[in-house]
């Protein structure tokens, strides 16, 4: 990026992309948060709910203008944001005015439209960044991974992840850098990837070998020392893969299947925090799927990491299109979590309501009403105490024991 590694002008320089790339995260995270309670406001208007407030943000109000009965506005702490519905529970006191508007009076269905359709709007993000991914930028086509360099891994292992216990890669120590063309491995001539990894699994861990690639225009032999992993040669880099845009209808399907696929991640992910727990603080924490989950300040670490690593501009940006679509992705499973504060919470409250008039109705009984929230109140400050407490920890975790993502 002009300035040879190491000097002073590219230090600064990988110090301003992981700046930018940390304020490129927390905006995103913004959007996703006031684009999942859009979802809210919009379907509540469009019921003839009354809404009063639609704020970016939390704590000291910054800036506020009135659009009718809404205020719209700016507060001072910019990591999320909230619509204020009148009426969301019946535990609110509202003007005697509002009551026919209330959130509570009006039929379920719609309800239920207004709390799920924050989830839709995340997941129609997900899926309209992915789209537009595969359409406009295009992704790795199969089989097309190069012997040019991506990556140089900065240690052996078969996780994502580096720990401070993990040797330094052979790839690293003898000098590969991205966007070098291996020519050849050990004395054997590599013209594709699975040429490249076939020369490299069958090297004798702990022998030096000769590679040879080219930079620049010019040839370079380094030597390189084998490292061992699972009984198999490691060397340590990631390929350069040519990409293809896809077409309208292949696009819609890689979005659906790589959707899929970052949720079981993600379930897989915050289901094994419990037993992360312990680890999340040791050399140890990215050795299990929990370990690697992250705080806001550890997604706004990656994109930093993102942003100033060695890729081309072009990997930088699908990283951080697919770190945002799975951002969208993860609030819109955590808000159909069926507990109170959250929006399955409130969606099971109303599950409940039809089922228990339900009941009634069959024995010849009134509808009972809504539910009586003072009762769930003591379970909805566990669950809360419970999310938060997880959340500082994260951050805690992301703190002093940052994961370093693949550079």
């Amino acid at each position: 990026m002009g300035a040879d590694p190491g000097t002073g002008a590219d230090v600064w320089l990988t110090y301003l992309y992981g700046l930018i790339g940390a304020v490129a995260f927390i905006v995103a995270l913004l959007l996703t948060v006031v684009l999942h309670e859009a979802g809210h406001l919009l379907t509540a208007k469009r019921f003839g709910m009354k809404a009063s407030q639609f704020f970016a943000g939390f704590g000291a109000t910054l800036w506020s203008t009135r659009r009718g009965e809404t205020e719209y506005g700016i507060k001072a702490i910019p990591l999320g944001g909230f619509v204020k519905i009148v009426g969301y529970t019946s535990l609110e006191k509202i003007d005697p005015a509002d009551e026919p508007r209330a959130f509570y009076r009006q039929p379920a269905p719609r309800r239920a439209a207004v709390i799920v359709a924050g989830v839709v709007m995340n997941l129609l993000l997900t899926f309209l960044l992915l789209i537009g991914l595969a359409a406009g930028v295009g992704i790795p086509s199969e089989g097309a991974a190069t012997t040019v360099v991506r990556r140089v891994s900065p240690c052996v292992t078969a996780a994502d992840v580096c720990t401070a216990r993990d040797p330094v890669s052979p790839s690293k120590k003898a000098g590969l850098r991205p966007r070098d063309r291996v020519v050849s491995f050990g004395g054997r001539a590599v013209g594709d990837w699975n040429q490249l990894s076939a020369a490299i699994r069958v090297a004798k861990p702990g022998t030096t070998v000769p590679v040879v690639v080219e930079r620049h225009g010019s040839t370079l032999t380094l030597p390189a020392t084998v490292a061992d992993l699972g009984g198999s040669g490691y060397f340590g880099v990631e390929p350069v893969a040519r990409t293809q845009r896809l077409g309208a209808v292949r696009s819609v399907r890689f979005a659906g299947r790589f959707t899929g696929d970052m949720t079981v991640s993600i379930v897989k992910v915050v289901a094994d925090i419990p037993h992360a727990i312990p680890k999340l603080f040791g050399h140890e924490r990215a050795s299990t799927p929990g370990g690697q989950a992250g705080s806001i300040v550890g997604g706004a670490e990656a994109s930093g990491q993102v942003f100033s690593s060695s890729d081309t501009w072009r990997d930088k940006f699908t990283s951080f299109i697919l770190l945002i679509a799975s951002l969208n992705l993860f609030v819109a499973l955590l808000n159909l979590v069926p507990l109170l504060p959250l929006d399955g919470g409130h969606l099971a409250v109303v599950a409940y309501e039809r089922l228990k008039a339900l009941v009634f109705r069959l024995r010849g009984r009134p509808d009972p009403g809504p539910v009586d929230m003072t009762k769930l109140m003591p379970l909805t400050y566990v669950a809360l105490t419970v999310l938060v407490g997880v959340g500082m920890l994260l951050i805690l975790a992301d703190v002093l024991n940052p994961i370093k993502v693949p550079q």
